[in-house]
């Protein structure tokens, strides 16, 4: 996930809640949002 740009982290996070994947994945990616301090991003766009 380190990879990822954040612009496609915030774009994964999202396609990963509408497609409903296993939650356990969303929270790896929530984790690595809130790392890299850009949980105003989520709140904002949701």
């Amino acid at each position: 996930m380190r990879k990822l740009s954040d612009d496609l982290l915030i774009e994964s996070y999202f396609k990963a809640k509408n497609l409903k994947l296993n939650p356990e994945f969303i929270r790896l990616i929530e984790t690595e949002i809130h790392r890299r301090s850009l949980s105003y991003r989520i709140r904002i766009s949701s």
